[in-house]
């Protein structure tokens, strides 16, 4: 029986955290549906740009989500619930206060990744556009990436599932009322964007409480959450710093992709969707880590903790064959659905066997991600990053001037599988 609770736990939070994955790319897919029915080329790249950029920029502050739910669970494993209310608003504060760096900092921001990415002539303006516009929505992103690992923290994953869907309904009304019924091209799609933000804030906002974010004032008045502590401050600062050494990796990725000529890098582009699908099932999982584990770590209950982490590789055990089966019946066919470009279709043919590796490299990582940000052990998940980036930038240097394109996926499944490696020997020297 027990065996059987466990499973259904991680599942009642794996299951609407992998819808929630699914459904946040659909954003960003709606601006380009609306956009690539304007009757030019330069109205899609400029979302296609404007979305990259706010992608990175937002991806380098995702600490404000997962050190917010890892902190969380712990203190409600501990049952201790003015503790949850102090890292909610230690953390919503802290978004907050990055939200207005971002907005200080926007005019540099965006010179510096337009420069960065490139565009053409004609799609340089509109993007400069769309950021304008979008950048105003930064307060309501971060704000909500500390209320998601908080709702996370509380083990409930059900409420980022219903705001992600909210998000969708209010931004594809808005934007097709302000393209289509104010006719106000690229500013109606980015002001679409911004709208559906700010719906979904107030959305989670109003779930904490009605909206009353009550706390103790004791606490205030004592100065206990007036700051951060130096363990949230160390905890946000590894996992930042790990997600640079992620950036770094799949930014070169790309690169190094594109410095190969145009097809190989729609084919390196046409493979990672197989890797993206693959990390919208496993995140969902590695969600249930970071409740789960941070809630038993917290209640030093180390038997039920080291039942989570069993079941939990159990459950990516499964996804591993599964999705490797999947990739191996259906991986051709699913990229002749994505294109239909011949000489994209043929030279995928050589390295499609590449994503038939993914599952199994990757799997052990994401779910010790999960369980090392719920337990805050976010020192063993920058040095893992870290050592695996480094295998992965030796690879290239030694291969890819050897064996092109093979020698870049060789190096970037040796990352996928480092990183696995270092958390699991981490976790087996920590628990010995």
């Amino acid at each position: 029986m027990q065996s059987i609770s466990r499973h259904q736990q991680i599942l009642r939070i794996a299951l609407p955290a992998i819808v929630t994955n699914i459904t946040v790319p659909l954003l960003g897919l709606v601006d380009t549906a609306i956009v690539g029915h304007m009757g030019a080329a330069a109205y899609i790249g400029a979302i296609a740009v404007g979305s990259m950029i706010f992608s990175l920029v937002y991806w380098l502050f995702g600490f404000l989500r997962m050190g917010t739910s890892g902190l969380t669970a712990q203190a409600y494993g501990r049952q201790d619930s003015a503790a949850c209310r102090v890292q909610l608003w230690r953390s919503v504060r802290l978004s907050l206060l990055v939200a207005v760096g971002v907005l200080v900092l926007q005019w540099p921001i965006r010179e510096l990744m337009l420069w960065f990415i490139g565009p053409t002539a004609d799609v340089r303006p509109l993007a400069a556009t769309y950021f304008n516009i979008v950048v105003w929505g930064a307060p309501a992103v971060l704000g909500l990436y500390a209320l998601t690992g908080w709702f996370i923290g509380m083990q409930n994953t059900h409420i980022p599932m219903m705001v992600s869907i909210l998000q969708n309904m209010v931004n594809i009304v808005a934007s097709l009322v302000l393209v289509y019924g104010l006719d106000m091209k690229v500013e109606g799609v980015a002001l679409g964007t911004v709208i559906a933000q700010y719906a979904g804030l107030a959305v989670a906002w109003l779930k904490v409480d009605g909206g009353r974010w009550k706390v103790d004032l004791s606490l205030v008045e004592g100065g206990k959450w007036s700051g951060l502590p130096p363990s949230t401050i160390k905890t946000f600062r590894n996992i930042f710093l790990r997600t640079l050494c992620l950036v770094a990796v799949n930014l070169y990725f790309t690169s190094a992709g594109a410095r190969q000529g145009s097809t190989i890098l729609a084919v390196n582009t046409l493979l990672m969707q197989l890797y993206l699908l693959f990390s919208y099932i496993m995140d969902g999982f590695a969600y249930a880590g970071e409740a789960l584990g941070g809630r038993y770590w917290g209640a030093q209950d180390m038997s039920a903790y080291r039942d989570v982490v069993r079941k939990l590789f159990c459950w990516g055990a499964g996804m591993t064959l599964l999705f490797t089966l999947v990739y191996v019946v259906g991986g051709m066919p699913f990229l002749q659905l994505l294109t239909d470009e011949p000489s994209v279709v043929e030279a995928s043919r050589d390295y499609v066997w590449w994503a038939y590796l993914i599952p199994a490299a990757g799997v052990a990582a994401f779910i010790w991600d999960g369980i090392f940000i719920g337990t805050t052990q976010t020192r063993g998940m920058l040095l893992s990053s870290f050592l695996a980036a480094c295998v992965f930038f030796v690879g290239t240097f030694l291969l890819t001037n050897q064996i092109g394109n093979h020698g870049l996926w060789l190096s970037m499944i040796a990352y996928l599988a480092t990183r696995g490696l270092v958390q699991t020997w981490l976790s087996f020297r920590a628990d010995s």
